[in-house]
C-alpha cells in the first residue's frame, strides 16, 4: 500500500499574497479587496477555496494545523474523508468567535480559535480511533495538542503544531513522539505538522531517529514535516510550489495560507 500524505498549516483559513503592499488597514477594517497585477488580498471566508484545493489534491491522509474549528465537518464532507479534530488555543466562546470570523476573518485572525485536523480517505480508510494529547495546557504559552488517529487500514497519524520557542517546541515534539509510539502499539505511524523546528538548528530530529527510528526530515530549513515510523519513504516529503495553492483567474490570484502544503508518499516495508 502506498500512502500519500499531506501536511498543511491553513493560516486560520486566510490568504497570504506574495506582495506585502496588499496587506492594508483598509482591507483589514473595511474588507476592501486589494489588487496588483497578479494577485489579490481578500478579507472574506475562504472555505470554498480551501475545499477546492484539498479536494483536488492527491492524498490519502491530511494533517492540517491552524484549521478553523467550524471548518472540520465541511472539509471532511467535501473531500470525502473521515475527520478527527483536536482543539488548540483560543476556543472559549466558540460560537461568538466563529461569527466574528465569518464577518471579518482578517480582523479576528487567530483569535477565532484553532484546531489540528486529521483527515483520512481512500487507501487509508476511515478513522476508527481518536485520541488527544495536551502538549501544553496554556494559556501562556498557548495551548498545544496532538491529534492521534488510527485508520481502518491500520495506519496511525499524529498531528501537532508546536510552540514557536525552540525549547518548548523540542519538548512538545519529544512528548508527542513518545506518546504516539506508545499509542500506536507497533502499527505504522506518521507524525507531522508545523513543528516550528528547523533541522539545521536542532538535534531534536536526530533524537527521534535514534530513539524511535523515525525517518529523517528533508529540507534542513523547513518547519513543516512528515516523519514516518514503520513506513518506508516512497517519495520524500516536499513543499508544493506557491502556485499550487492559488485559486482564481489570472491577474486576480488568491494565494491560500502562509505555509505551503508538504506532501510525500510512504509504503509499508512488506509492500515496498
Amino acid at each position: 500500500m502506498i500512502l500519500r500524505a499531506l501536511s498543511w498549516n491553513l493560516f486560520h483559513g486566510r490568504d497570504f499574497p506574495p506582495d506585502p503592499a496588499l496587506f492594508t488597514w483598509r482591507s483589514r477594517l473595511l474588507r476592501v479587496t486589494e489588487r496588483n497585477e497578479t494577485h489579490q488580498q481578500v478579507n472574506r471566508d475562504l472555505l470554498a477555496e480551501f475545499v477546492s484545493v484539498l479536494a483536488a489534491a492527491d492524498w490519502d491522509v491530511a494533517l492540517l494545523q491552524e484549521c478553523p474549528p467550524r471548518w472540520a465537518e465541511a472539509l471532511a464532507r467535501n473531500t470525502g474523508s473521515s475527520p478527527h479534530r483536536s482543539l488548540t488555543s483560543r476556543n472559549s466562546l466558540g460560537a461568538l468567535r466563529a461569527a466574528a470570523a465569518r464577518l471579518n476573518p482578517d480582523l479576528i485572525a487567530s483569535n477565532e480559535g484553532g484546531s489540528n485536523l486529521n483527515l483520512s480517505r481512500r487507501a487509508a480508510g476511515e478513522i476508527v480511533e481518536r485520541r488527544e494529547l495536551v502538549l501544553r495546557p496554556g494559556p501562556r504559552p498557548e495551548r498545544r495538542t496532538m491529534a492521534f488517529s488510527r485508520t481502518a487500514e491500520g495506519v496511525c497519524l499524529a498531528n501537532l503544531h508546536t510552540s514557536t520557542a525552540d525549547a518548548h517546541a523540542a519538548e512538545e515534539l519529544r512528548l508527542a513522539a513518545d506518546r504516539a509510539i506508545e499509542w500506536a502499539h507497533g502499527a505504522p505511524l506518521l507524525l507531522g505538522g508545523d513543528l516550528n523546528l528547523r533541522p539545521r538548528q536542532t538535534t531534536a530530529f536526530d533524537a527521534l531517529t535514534a530513539e524511535h527510528a523515525f525517518t529523517s526530515p528533508g529540507d534542513p530549513a523547513a518547519i513543516d514535516h512528515l516523519l514516518a515510523h514503520g513506513l518506508a519513504v516512497a517519495e520524500p516529503p516536499r513543499p508544493w510550489p506557491p502556485e499550487a495553492r492559488e485559486v482564481g483567474a489570472p491577474g486576480r490570484r488568491i494565494r491560500l495560507a502562509d505555509h505551503a502544503p508538504v506532501a510525500g508518499a510512504f509504503s509499508r516495508p512488506d509492500s515496498a
